[in-house]
């Protein structure tokens, strides 16, 4: 078995089957809109801590020494602050650092053929998917780099690469701090399962001294709720742990909602776990707001009509007793909440409404 299988969490060579209304459509891709750049400079350059120095500053890695795009995608992915689609724009960067192409023809369809083998490691990950096209798209979208000198351009395109990436890495960290002003003294927040930006949201307003209370849902069927309020109650939080079924029960103690998301799509609704649609509909229904945490590298030229029509995941459940043969177990990870279910998106490129991540997407792929 080669080594890059032996991690691969989809080991079966065929991609996972997807509807006909995908079939018919070209390969998904990343957005970044005209205002990126600009919103993203501005978060590069905001103070950092020394961990944050610590984490954008250029480490030696396997890229560096001719390893393989997995090989280096795998030394970031285990950074435990490094989610998999910042460890794949990392891994994209050192592609170009350590290429031998000779024309830029030659590099584009490197990075091109990386891209589509990170793709393939996790076919069911739409943050990863997204951040490999809005990488592609974000080093190579001038045409003017065809007339550079070889050298020049390709200096350029490390430039931009790593630039992306130290973007990437603080985009946690520009969302928390958007987050603020959302969560007042004396709330109470209800959260989904286990998100890393949700948890930085937390984080800083309790280390800000707010004072809140947070229920959290237990997050089946991986439970991933409990290792949130773990991380919650370390940090002096209090937390109430939550059945998945007692959601609408709860709803009338919450003050808001946080969840955080796989993927944005073009309606400006999302991709999450599995039961973030029925927290949603309760919290709509109950006019509780509804604010999801997203970095920008998430947002993905996807239009799914319904639950179905999606790029499946599923995940093993574990009900504790044995399932009689012949009873049929749902299995999907994740459902799709659409916008009006959500009042606003809280990205590092900034606090957007659902509308506005649809018009911006629709008209650039115009």
């Amino acid at each position: 078995m080669e080594p890059d299988a032996a991690q691969n969490p989809n080991p079966n060579p065929g991609p996972p089957p997807i509807s006909a209304y995908y079939q018919t459509r070209a390969e998904h891709h990343a957005v970044i809109s005209s205002d990126w750049l600009a919103h993203a400079a501005a978060a590069a350059s905001l103070p950092s801590s020394d961990a944050d120095a610590d984490a954008a500053a250029p480490l030696p890695s396997p890229g560096s020494n001719g390893g393989g795009v997995i090989e280096e995608f795998n030394f970031w992915r285990r950074k435990p602050e490094a989610a998999e689609a910042v460890a794949a724009i990392m891994a994209l960067a050192a592609v170009i650092r350590s290429s031998r192409a000779t024309t830029m023809m030659e590099l584009e369809i490197e990075l091109k053929k990386a891209s589509d083998k990170l793709k393939s490691w996790d076919a069911t990950s739409i943050s990863l998917s997204a951040a490999c096209d809005l990488f592609m798209r974000f080093v190579t979208r001038t045409s003017h780099l065809e007339h550079e000198k070889f050298d020049a351009a390709k200096s350029r395109l490390i430039e931009r690469g790593e630039k992306f990436g130290e973007i990437s890495l603080k985009a946690r960290k520009t969302i928390a701090m958007l987050s603020q002003d959302f969560i007042s003294d004396g709330c109470t927040i209800l959260v989904h399962g286990y998100s890393r930006v949700v948890l930085e949201v937390l984080k800083l307003a309790a280390s800000n001294r707010k004072l809140f209370r947070v229920l959290c849902t237990e997050g089946r069927p991986d439970r991933t709720g409990l290792r949130m309020s773990n991380e919650l109650a370390a940090l002096d939080i209090p937390v109430k742990v939550l059945i998945d079924s007692a959601v609408a029960y709860s709803m009338d103690e919450v003050d808001m909602v946080f969840v955080g998301a796989d993927g944005v799509v073009e309606s400006g609704g999302i991709i999450n776990m599995m039961g973030t649609y029925q927290i949603a509909l309760v919290a709509h229904s109950m006019n509780k707001p509804v604010y999801v945490a997203a970095e920008s590298y998430k947002f993905a030229r996807l239009y799914p009509l319904d639950q179905k029509d999606m790029t499946p995941a599923h995940r093993p459940i574990d009900f504790g007793v044995p399932i009689p043969a012949g009873v049929e177990v749902e299995t999907s990870a994740r459902d799709y909440t659409p916008p009006q279910y959500l009042t606003l998106l809280l990205t590092d490129l900034g606090v957007l409404t659902p509308s506005v991540v649809s018009d911006e997407l629709i008209q650039l792929y115009l």
